[in-house]
């Protein structure tokens, strides 16, 4: 069996020495070892990440290869790290894992075990915050970097990029696969696996496949928070009225976005009562809501102008 890891990188060479040094340490229990060649694409016209790949290269028992994508933008180097790791698709699954994330020595044979276990299509795993410097206190008592995690098996309707393990017959047919007008907004990844989704391919849940995500202070706030929530919502209309453009998917939306904002605003008055980190989840839940409405006019806003070190 052959795995290409695939990993899309941007002037953060600190998070993407951690991530190969995790991936060098992966074991395989449940699951006979695979082939492993790992692809950076590097989204730097400079080649900032050339020279640590040269060297990793030396010390890494998988394969590794470097790429450019001078094109600024996500699914641009998404989508040529899936042409980077064979223009003939030779692997058999293809893996994306993010580069401020490390993964347990398990996470790949955990993701390849559920998708024996359930002849899935697509399997995703949890993301686990890890701040290496001290944080607000309400950060943790709102959970606000913990994700929904579900039973292993679970089906789901949709997937990210940060976590994931893909069938190599899906990339071949849903060529090209991520959305390059969503280039700086995001959310090309979600728009992605919801058009598989509605292809009827199987997507499921693996609890066991954990990666960590540092998550740096500039992120670790309130206003990074509500921005990206705006944006999440933004994604969330879009993708849904992208994928059916009628006018009926178009008035949910408008009306959901509508009901949660009223919801939220009546919300306000208990959360200050609750406490600082519900007041904050109230007014997250209050700007992805806005996003939603905001999606539906195919307005975008584009969260990844900025990069965040890690």
């Amino acid at each position: 069996m052959q795995v290409a890891i695939c990993i899309i990188t941007c002037k953060r060479s600190e998070g993407l020495k951690r991530l190969l040094h995790g991936l060098n340490q992966l074991e395989f229990k449940l699951c006979k070892t695979p082939s492993v060649e790992i692809i950076v694409v590097d989204n730097d016209k400079d080649g900032s990440a050339y020279q640590l790949c040269q060297q990793m290269n030396l010390q890494i028992k998988w394969g590794l290869k470097y790429c450019i994508e001078e094109r600024r933008g996500i699914p641009f180097a998404r989508n040529k790290a899936i042409n980077c790791a064979g223009k003939n698709f030779e692997f058999d699954f293809l893996a994306f894992i993010d580069d401020d994330e490390v993964p347990q020595k398990s996470w790949l044979d955990e993701l390849l075990h559920a998708q024996n276990l359930y002849s899935a299509d697509v399997v995703s795993g949890p993301v686990l915050p890890y701040f290496n410097q001290s944080v607000p206190d309400w950060i943790y008592k709102g959970k606000f970097f913990e994700r929904l995690r579900y039973p292993t098996g679970h089906l789901l309707e949709g997937a990210a990029t940060n976590n994931v393990l893909i069938r190599r017959e899906i990339l071949q047919k849903m060529q090209p696969c991520f959305d390059e007008r969503l280039a700086l907004s995001g959310g090309s990844d979600w728009h992605f696996f919801r058009r598989v989704y509605h292809e009827g391919y199987k997507i499921v849940w693996a609890d066991d496949a954990l990666v960590s995500e540092w998550i740096p202070a500039s992120r670790a706030n309130l206003v990074w928070l509500l921005k990206r929530n705006y944006r999440l919502g933004i994604t969330e209309s879009f993708c849904e009225v992208d994928l059916n453009p009628s006018f009926i998917v178009k008035a949910i939306c408008i009306f959901k976005g509508l009901r949660r904002i009223i919801k939220g605003t009546l919300l306000i008055p208990l959360s200050l009562i609750w406490g600082q980190h519900e007041l904050f989840k109230t007014l997250r839940y209050i700007y992805h809501s806005f996003g939603m409405l905001v999606g539906v006019t195919g307005k975008k806003y584009q969260e990844y102008r900025k990069i965040h070190q890690v």
